[in-house]
């Protein structure tokens, strides 16, 4: 693929919008030799496109995929790998293959372990660019399930506790660590379970929480990555690991998940279900990215009373606002605790 056509097919997946005005400033070429480029790729197969005029919409478009349903009771991960994944994903580097035998081989696993279902259908499509996965199930529903283990108040901290890690209902069987790990190493992470939906954009983004308008029955993973991303499954593991130690230690949580609609976090009892299992990890960074602001007692209960509660384990958030660091600055002045 020529320098040229990658640079259009990554602007289409970057936005679909707007794309040969973009396309014409990001070449330097008029808006004419831009449409006329769209076009001979749209000949060549590799891109669709939707609507008309300035109202055009584009997208990759899918060279090939497959999709098998298997029956959940007696299925093996590693089946399914070998049967469907293997010779699809040949072609691709050895780095992104190892990142798609974990991604999908958990996934899977989840499923069958975790599911209740009858079916688990397994999908994989690739594009010029990228290679999707949607692992989906006809079961409870994760987020239902894990409030109902934990006995949460609602749904939506079942995706709060999701994005912490170490979280399993089966704990004799699972170490928890699956969701977590998979969901980084890939370049887009989603899941839809219900009306509601945990998307990871990739580790520079927080993650965050939708309300989906077409709940989906049981749970539905959708994982995707560049074909010719750079990322290896052991970088993402030593991330997460202290230096020179191989355990699960440090962790990343958006503290946005902790916030409902229309709430601000101010209460003792929001900084609770924050804190949720924070003791398993011995390094946890809370990311204020889209918390504006925070209250007195919020502040208190996490970066006071529970940092005290818990000395051996190190707290640090990052992306505060002017309005989060003072107070958090304000709460942990007053007995000589520090936060960095």
């Amino acid at each position: 693929m020529d320098k040229t056509t990658l640079t259009v097919l990554e602007l289409i997946c970057e936005n679909s919008r707007n794309v040969a005005a973009r396309v014409a400033e990001k070449l330097n070429v008029s808006r004419q030799a831009a449409s006329a480029r769209l076009s001979r790729l749209k000949k060549e197969g590799l891109i669709i496109s939707k609507g008309s005029g300035r109202s055009t919409f584009y997208y990759l478009a899918e060279l090939r995929g497959v999709s098998a349903e298997y029956q959940r009771e007696g299925l093996e991960e590693d089946f399914v790998w070998r049967k469907q994944c293997v010779q699809f994903l040949a072609n691709l580097p050895d780095n992104v293959r190892g990142i798609w035998h974990h991604g999908i081989t958990e996934m899977v696993n989840n499923a069958i372990d975790h599911s209740n279902a009858e079916t688990v259908l397994v999908t994989l499509r690739e594009t010029a660019l990228q290679t999707y996965c949607t692992v989906h199930d006809n079961g409870e529903g994760i987020f239902a399930k894990i409030q109902r283990a934990l006995n949460l108040y609602d749904e939506r901290e079942s995706i709060l506790e999701l994005s912490k890690g170490k979280l399993t209902t089966d704990p004799a069987n699972h170490s928890g660590e699956g969701i977590f790990f998979s969901s980084k190493m890939f370049d887009r992470f989603l899941i839809d379970s219900g009306s509601l939906s945990f998307v990871h954009l990739g580790n520079d983004v927080p993650d965050v929480l939708l309300s989906i308008t077409n709940p989906v029955n049981g749970t539905s993973v959708t994982m995707i990555l560049d074909n010719d991303s750079k990322r290896t499954t052991q970088e993402v593991f030593n991330t997460f690991a202290l230096p020179d130690e191989f355990a699960f230690a440090k962790t990343i949580v958006p503290v946005k998940l902790a916030q409902h609609e229309g709430e601000k976090l101010v209460s003792r009892s929001q900084a609770k279900r924050l804190t949720r299992r924070f003791e398993r990890f011995q390094i946890v960074i809370l990311d204020f990215d889209g918390v504006g602001e925070i209250g007195q007692g919020f502040a208190d209960e996490v970066f006071r009373v529970f940092a005290k509660s818990h000395p051996k384990l190190r707290m640090h958030p990052i992306n505060t606002s002017p309005a989060v660091a003072k107070m958090i600055k304000r709460v942990t002045a007053e007995d000589g605790t520090q936060s960095d």
